[in-house]
């Protein structure tokens, strides 16, 4: 805080000629001021070439994508397209149409592996010109199956669909403005009582007309029959997105590559669902999950309530236990440990302990469990409780 003093002659309300004399001595030799603030450890830069130039022509996604990567960068995390996605309440495609636009605009670079998977995103520092077609302040890992990311021979094309709304729904895809005896049509309709009903069911509340509007479009243009707009409520409010707008970007995703059939739009959604991705890689498994591998999945994720780390680590130790039958082992691993309230990686180093313990105290206990051997089962007849012993004692 600055503290000036002046003095006034008494009664008069004007400055003396001494004290003018000093206060206008003072003035000449004061220093200049400068101006700080303190350290702003979370503070996000962001550039006022980014303001000037490129803000105004972006949309929300756009935006959105831009400066949380921004924001990543600036505190050294990794994110991912899967992140981004539910953090903003955008689809997966949403946020690959922003990258691309923001590549477009030389902004950052999309950096693939050999298969075509997003493995990094180098953000450009926009103050410092580009040398050599390519300048980069910092990097954001972001890791993303191959399948959710278009193919380089695919860029083009990408490329092309960011245009200046590059999110909203392609042309043949376009939602009408539907009048209200249009939606009355709708309503009287034989089939569309259940149809809404079911709708309501899933969302939690009555439909608004505007939300039977957006089911209207489902059937009518987007042509979905009712049992995929059933597996599309299911799949977006198991994700905790009852917002109708996202729900309509998911349906018009799943109309632009063709999906028909809730099966499709099953296979679809694992291969964007980054934690599937990264089981299915850990347990050596190539590809999309078959049903039976899905739901093994969506057991140990959603009843069994683990988080990926858990997971992981039951898949690691599952391929070092046995090369067959791998799904059901790490049941048998996930399972005993959801008994046993696992929660952390922490409780799964005081489950080792106690068992390595029992074995330094109880050497025929260990022999009883080691002539049970786990390698011997067959599908849907094991013990899970051997199946623990024989991972541990790996």
């Amino acid at each position: 805080m600055l503290n000036a003093a002046f003095a006034k002659g008494e009664g008069s309300g004007t400055v003396g000629s001494a004290g003018g004399r000093d206060m206008r001595e003072g003035t000449k030799h004061m220093a200049r001021l400068t101006i700080y603030k303190d350290e702003a450890a979370n503070v996000t830069e962001v550039s006022n070439r980014f303001i000037d130039e490129y803000m105004k022509d972006a949309n929300d996604a756009q935006l959105k994508v831009y400066l949380y990567l921004l924001r990543m960068m600036s505190a050294k995390l990794a994110t991912s397209v899967s992140d981004i996605a539910d953090r903003f309440n955008h689809t997966e495609k949403d946020v690959i149409r922003a990258l691309k636009y923001w590549e477009k605009q030389r902004l950052l670079d999309l950096d693939f592996d050999e298969n075509k998977t997003l493995v990094g995103i180098h953000i450009r520092d926009l103050d410092k010109p580009v040398s050599g077609g390519r300048r980069a302040a910092a990097s954001t890992f972001v890791p993303l199956p191959a399948s959710a990311v278009p193919a380089a021979a695919d860029s083009a094309a990408s490329e092309t669909e960011t245009s200046e709304t590059p999110s909203e729904p392609a042309p043949s895809f376009e939602k009408p403005v539907y009048t209200a005896d249009q939606l009355k049509e709708f309503k009287n309709r034989q089939d569309t009582a259940q149809l809404l009903f079911l709708a309501e069911s899933y969302i939690g509340k009555p439909l608004t007309p505007s939300e039977m509007k957006t089911i209207l479009y489902f059937t009518d243009v987007l042509r979905f029959s009712d049992d995929l707009i059933d597996y599309l409520l299911q799949y977006c409010v198991e994700r905790g997105k009852k917002d109708f707008k996202y729900i309509e970007r998911v349906a018009v995703n799943w109309a632009e590559e063709g999906i028909t059939t809730p099966k499709q739009a099953q296979r679809t959604a694992a291969r964007y669902d980054r934690n599937v991705y990264s089981i299915m890689n850990e347990l050596g498994k190539n590809g999309s999950p078959t049903t039976r591998e899905l739901e093994y999945i969506n057991r140990w994720t959603r009843e069994y309530g683990f988080s990926t780390d858990i997971i992981l680590e039951a898949c690691q130790r599952t391929v070092m236990a046995t090369d067959k039958h791998r799904f059901e082992y790490a049941e048998g691993i996930l399972s005993s440990w959801k008994n046993q309230n696992v929660h952390l990686k922490s409780d799964i180093r005081r489950i080792d302990d106690l068992y390595q313990q029992r074995r330094k105290n109880a050497p025929a206990e260990r022999s009883r469990q080691n002539g049970n051997r786990f390698n011997q089962f067959t599908q849907n007849n094991y013990d899970f409780d051997a199946l623990e012993q024989e991972l541990l004692s790996n």
